[in-house]
């Protein structure tokens, strides 16, 4: 029996978080009204000329050097020809020759253990338009037209779908990180191209490939991964020739289908675009650069680690998002409890964002009402069941918590003179249990309590009400 192995190269095209196209001052917002975000340069019309957005290269720049790659010194751009409607000018700016970003690599831990992927460039180009298709008619949305995208290949070094995600998994944070992209598959700012053969194991030469697109999900990029390595190696065992094509996944039939044959780098007849000079990056940019990237994931977790003495498991899951990482620094920075803090992200702010389905910022969660309700837990002006109760609240609606508590009367009571008086009325009402207690049942103590704490509404330290009944207990 034949045993085949999986050879895997991504192709990842990430939107880059400008706030105009990367050759014309059009929004690169997401939505609007189709074709309000256009213009003569984006819509390709006669005579038009691309200027190039600074931005674009400096996020490019930020991205390759947090991969390890080289920047390109003297870099160039591309027109790759093509027809297609959603592509108005029949070319795509692009880069070939001198891409960017040339190699570096990302190192993934699986099961299997740590392995390098390899990164065989990085280049600038823009997006095409988006195709809408109603029942007979099709049209044309030129929004994403001109939108700024970094195409991310690899080399072939991937050998099953785990591999796949846990690199685009890490690479996702990485962008994010330093604020290159929002890496959104749902809204298209991140898309990935998974091409894919099959050989028998022990193999070097590579076999034929296929493309996969439409891949909006990793579980989507997971389940294509498995279907098209099973279809390939069903059509080799049964004597078929694998044709190289591009296939598109059908996500609700969990399948895949031929859209056309796979076009190589000749058929798009590419040249130098004449109408953009070289662009020549100086040490010093590069250098610049370098210095201003942000600190991402790893060495945020290890800081984290020394810092705030924090369990590594506290720390994988603070660090999971840019926006979970800023909201603990911040709070911290505030309340000055490292600890408490990660407690109530890792289980009220995690349970919350699931059952909204919204993104933190969509919340009315700050830095500031959250060490503001931190505070008041510490010191003990609120029990931690009106903390929830109140932490809930403050998610939707934005509440300040101090002037929330103090308005709906949920302050703990302080005054120990109520304390007593409340603990005072339990133990008339119930004498059976002052006796059971003092005869030695200690656990009807709780009871007791709880009785009193009911008696205060709740408001009052169960830690000091269980202290003022133990001294009137004792001195009955």
């Amino acid at each position: 029996m034949k045993l085949y192995e999986t050879v895997i190269g991504l192709e990842v095209h990430v939107e880059l978080a400008t706030k105009t196209k990367i050759f014309c001052a059009c929004s690169t917002e997401f939505g609007g009204l189709p074709n309000a975000h256009t213009c003569p340069v984006c819509t390709g019309m006669p005579g038009t000329l691309p200027v190039l957005n600074k931005k674009v290269v400096e996020c490019a720049m930020a991205v390759g050097l947090a991969c390890g790659s080289d920047i390109t010194t003297k870099t160039i751009f591309d027109r790759k020809n093509y027809f297609y409607p959603d592509n108005p000018q029949n070319y795509q700016i692009s880069q070939l020759y001198a891409p960017i970003c040339v190699g570096g690599s990302l190192e993934i831990v699986t099961e299997e253990g740590k392995k390098q992927i390899r990164i065989h460039e990085m280049h600038m180009e823009e997006d095409a338009g988006k195709l809408i298709h109603a029942g007979n008619n099709s049209y044309v949305d030129y929004n994403r037209s001109g939108v700024p995208l970094l195409e991310i290949v690899t080399e072939p070094d991937f050998r099953n779908a785990k591999e796949v995600i846990t690199f685009l998994e890490k690479l996702r944070l990485i962008i994010q990180y330093l604020g290159a992209s929002d890496c959104k598959l749902q809204e298209g700012s991140m898309r990935v191209d998974v091409n894919l053969s099959v050989r028998e194991v022990g193999e070097t030469k590579l076999g034929a490939r296929t493309e996969m697109k439409n891949l909006g999900s990793f579980r989507s990029i997971s389940k294509a991964i498995e279907h098209e390595a099973k279809r390939q190696i069903e059509q080799i065992e049964q004597g078929n020739v694998i044709v190289q094509e591009t296939r598109r996944w059908d996500e609700n039939a969990e399948t895949s289908y031929s859209m056309r044959s796979k076009e190589a780098v000749r058929d798009y007849r590419y040249f130098p675009e004449p109408d953009l000079l070289p662009l020549y990056i100086s040490k010093e940019w590069i250098a610049r650069i370098k210095a201003n990237q942000p600190e991402l994931r790893e060495e945020k977790q290890k800081r984290y680690i020394t810092q705030y003495a924090l369990p590594e498991y506290d720390v994988e899951i603070l660090t999971s998002s840019k926006e979970l990482a800023d909201l603990f620094e911040e709070t911290v920075a505030l309340c000055q409890a490292p600890k408490e803090v990660s407690n109530w992200i890792m289980t009220e702010v995690m349970r919350l964002l699931k059952e909204s389905a919204k993104e933190l910022k969509n919340t009315g969660l700050t830095p500031k009402n959250f060490a503001t309700l931190i505070q008041l837990i510490l010191q003990k002006k609120i029990n931690r069941t009106v903390a929830k109760e109140v932490f809930e609240i403050m998610f939707v609606q934005g509440i300040e918590p101090l002037t929330y508590v103090t308005e709906q009367g949920l302050l703990l009571v302080e005054q120990e003179g109520q304390v007593q008086q409340a603990v005072e009325k339990v133990m008339q009402d119930f004498p059976q249990c002052v006796e059971d207690y003092k005869n030695g049942k200690e656990k009807i103590l709780g009871y007791l309590v709880g009785q009193t704490m009911k008696m205060l509404g709740g408001k009052a330290s169960p830690q000091k009400v269980q202290e003022v009944l133990k001294q009137q207990l004792k001195n009955s």
